[in-house]
Order: C-alpha cells, then sequence, then structure tokens
C-alpha cells in the first residue's frame, strides 16, 4: 500500500456535492481506502478571469493501485461525472490531480508526481497540510515551509453540512 494525496477541485454545477461523491468513488476503488479528507477550501480560478470559484480540497488515500492504473482512475471518475474539457482552464464539474504517490518521482508522458505545480497553489498546499502537517514534496520541501510563500492567495475554508456533523 502507497499513500496518495489527490486533490479536489471544482466550480461548476454543486462543488460540494461532487466532492462528496468523489470521496466515495476513491474509497470503492479496488485495494483503495480513504485515509483523510480535507475540509472544502474556496479559491479563486488561477491563470483565467471570469468563472466562478473554485471549491478544493485534498484527499488522502491508501492504495494497491500503481500510479497510471490510479491516474486513470481519477480520468474516469472525472468523465462520469461530466467533466468536460473543452478548452485549457475550463470551468469544470469535477477536476481530480494526482498530488504525490509516496515519495515517487515520476515524469512521463501524462504523468507527472509530485504534481508540477502544487508547490505554487494554496488550494492545493493548505488541504494537504490540513490532513497531513508533515507533508512533503519530492525536491521542493516541507509544505510547511513552502506556505509562507503563498499567503498573498486568497483561499478559505467553507463551513460544511459534514463539518457539523464532525464538529458539534
Amino acid at each position: 500500500m502507497v499513500r496518495a494525496y489527490v486533490a479536489f477541485g471544482a466550480n461548476l454545477g454543486d462543488p460540494a456535492a461532487a466532492f462528496f461523491e468523489a470521496v466515495q468513488r476513491l474509497d470503492a476503488l479496488p485495494g483503495t481506502r480513504v485515509v483523510a479528507r480535507s475540509s472544502l477550501y474556496r479559491s479563486a480560478p488561477v491563470g483565467v478571469a471570469g468563472q466562478p470559484d473554485y471549491l478544493n480540497a485534498v484527499i488522502a488515500l491508501d492504495t494497491a493501485l500503481a500510479p497510471r492504473p490510479l491516474l486513470e482512475a481519477l480520468l474516469a471518475i472525472e468523465h462520469d461525472s461530466g467533466r468536460r474539457r473543452d478548452f485549457p482552464m475550463a470551468p469544470r464539474t469535477l477536476d481530480l490531480d494526482l498530488l504525490l504517490y509516496g515519495d515517487a518521482v515520476i515524469d512521463e508522458p501524462g504523468l507527472q508526481v509530485p504534481h508540477p505545480r502544487m508547490h505554487e497553489r494554496a488550494f492545493a498546499l493548505l488541504p494537504l497540510a490540513e490532513i497531513d502537517p508533515a507533508a512533503s514534496i519530492p525536491g521542493r520541501g516541507a509544505v510547511a515551509a513552502l506556505l509562507p510563500a503563498l499567503a498573498g492567495q486568497a483561499i478559505e475554508r467553507v463551513p460544511t453540512p459534514a463539518d457539523s456533523a464532525r464538529h458539534p
């Protein structure tokens, strides 16, 4: 089993419902178990204007799937949720990115781990730090040490009904 971290993002439809559905779908993958999920965070789209804000989160998995089959499963979940790729940076009903796969460094066509831009994005690092404060990005360092450089990126935690059930 390998600990993998998957970033969730959505800005179309009902992103909160898409998140909870994604968690269930990931937990149902063969040889895979969801072991943690962050809170939801609201952030502005990066690199594009005129789109709704995103809801983002990070999900931790223990998985027996190899990186490529895991990526293919993530893409299938996106597709099943109605994800369309009409143009680069298009708004989306669901986006699942493989951030980390253990301490592996992979650079293959269509598969780069660690995710090549995660260290530049508060919407990936803050939720990751929430569920694994000791997380480290191979070749970049500790997530906690990288976060201060992203302090200018607007991101806010969004309370959800599940939060009130967990935190009376």
